[in-house]
């Protein structure tokens, strides 16, 4: 017996087939390209993208003869949703969540309800990168399209639906409308009433773990998947890496170590909407019954692949010629000791709490004998003060972190991981499998197919700790001395701009 995790992305999927115990048996992947038709418009081609997914699926189920697939569940980028028919027929493409269109609404919603009465109900605020933007946008200028549509689905649920299972969507996807009751559990009618907006074309919702159908014989026959194979609700791709990294229980964070770095505490009881709006956080439903999660992020892989592109161009060309990867020799390049620069981490839009989109990297401390290594370890310090900074705000919110479970690509780095831990002053813990949103997608099929009878279960039999990482206190000493003169970089970075700003050209 098997189960498989799907895990859609934005511009890739990843399919893998896992024992029971939670060893990967079998794995694929399939990248497809965001659509630009216009500038700043991004969207996927939903059927090139079913296309994709589909094909990894098939590249997989020939490993499962010996152990037949039990169930599967998908987990997904959020917000982006599908429009589709009853009878399963993709009507156009998915609005990505930085896609651009929707941005006219804002300011017209934020006077219709205030930021305090929509963090009450959904535990979020207004922002175009949220679906409720691109409903009203397809809406009033694609009537058509949106007469036609039946349902829009967000990812997770649109290949389950494609696969053969109900129109559903797990709550904490739901939760990434804007449209959803956070405490009642289903969707708003004074949201939708507020927003102008249709319910009847959004899913029923149902808690991550729900078994909602079976494979259907067409695609059991196209795919080479069993159709006793039981479809279960999947989660968005943080909650997944969540519980694929064991993250369920109050007090553990996730630390992931992709493009974005993103920390995503759980716990059980909602902060007061000044407290939680104040720190830009939100609250979303976890996979896992009765807990919440929230997500404290900053571009961090972005930093560490600008820098790779700017000190590294030509070596990162020979080792991919090669077959290799440049980052291992890249950090093997890192000092022991803290970084003899500071870097404030602002070369993009930063995260929470204030959302800065006018800001600038700062590097300070350079001198002629500065090394690559030196500016590379800056990066990832500063990307984990930008971090700690948040977590240190979090007392008030009620959100306690005591240990972290690093995953991601940067977490296969062990320097990397120590430098967090280090700053951080908490233990990290670096799972076997660092991919973690299939690993958590195949957790919720055991869990829906009754294979495990709790998330408990699934995370003790199929989630392996790799290496535990604890925070050095002679470093952790020294970077918080680090910390205190980093703190006072965006004041200064503030002022600048203010004063920039201000002068005549």
């Amino acid at each position: 017996m098997s189960l498989l995790g799907i895990d859609l992305g934005t511009t890739g999927c990843k399919v893998v087939l896992f024992s029971l115990e939670g060893k990967p048996l079998a794995s694929a992947y399939q990248e497809y390209d965001i659509q630009r038709p216009q500038p700043g418009w991004a969207e996927l081609d939903a059927r090139a993208v079913w296309a994709g997914v589909k094909h990894a699926i098939r590249a997989v189920t020939p490993h499962a003869t010996t152990d037949p697939i039990q169930a599967l569940a998908v987990s997904s980028l959020g917000e982006a949703v599908v429009p589709v028919t009853t009878d399963r027929h993709i009507l156009s493409s998915s609005l990505l969540n930085f896609d651009v269109r929707g941005e006219s609404y804002l300011d017209s919603l934020h006077q219709t309800i205030t930021a305090e009465r929509l963090y009450q109900i959904n535990g979020n605020t207004l922002g175009n990168h949220y679906s409720l933007t691109k409903l009203k946008w397809i809406k009033d200028h694609q009537p058509d399209l949106y007469g036609k549509t039946a349902r829009f689905l967000h990812w997770s649920s649109f290949v389950s639906f494609m696969l053969g299972a109900d129109p559903v969507v797990d709550y904490s996807l739901a939760n990434r409308t804007l449209l959803f009751d956070i405490e009642r559990e289903t969707w708003s009618t004074d949201l939708l009433d507020t927003f102008g907006l249709d319910g009847e074309k959004l899913p029923p919702a149902m808690p991550s773990g729900t078994a909602v159908g079976t494979v259907s014989a067409e695609i059991a026959q196209e795919l080479g998947l069993p159709t006793t194979a039981v479809i279960v609700t999947g989660a968005h791709d943080q909650c997944a890496n969540a519980v694929g990294c064991g993250v369920i229980d109050p007090g553990s964070a996730v630390y992931g170590m992709g493009t974005y770095h993103c920390i995503t505490p759980v716990f059980t009881a909602r902060g007061t909407s000044n407290a939680m709006i104040e720190r830009g956080l939100n609250t979303e439903h976890h996979a896992v019954p009765d807990r919440f999660v929230c997500f404290i992020y900053n571009q961090g892989g972005s930093l560490v692949k600008w820098f790779r592109d700017t000190f590294a161009r030509a070596e990162h060309h020979n080792a991919v010629a090669a077959g290799q990867d440049i980052y291992p020799a890249l950090f093997a390049e890192i000092p022991a000791a803290p970084s003899s620069v500071i870097v404030l981490p602002h070369f993009a839009t930063t995260g929470p709490p204030d959302f800065i989109t006018d800001s600038s990297g700062v590097i300070v401390g350079l001198q002629l004998d500065t090394s690559r290594g030196d500016i590379l370890k800056g990066i990832v310090e500063g990307v984990s003060y930008y971090l700690k900074a948040c977590v240190d705000a979090l007392p008030a919110t009620g959100i306690t972190i005591t240990d972290y479970r690093a995953v991601g690509g940067g977490s296969k780095s062990d320097g990397w991981v120590q430098t967090c831990a280090d700053i951080m002053g908490q233990p990290f813990q670096r799972p076997a499998i660092t991919e973690a949103g299939a690993l958590g997608a195949a957790i919720m099929a055991g869990v829906g197919s009754g294979v495990f009878e709790s998330y408990g279960e699934g995370v003790s039999a199929m989630v392996t700790l790799e290496r535990l990482f604890e925070p050095d206190p002679t470093q952790h000493d020294h970077y918080a001395a680090r910390y205190e003169h980093y703190q006072q970089l965006w004041p200064l970075m503030e002022n600048y701009l203010r004063e920039f700003a201000a002068r005549p050209l």
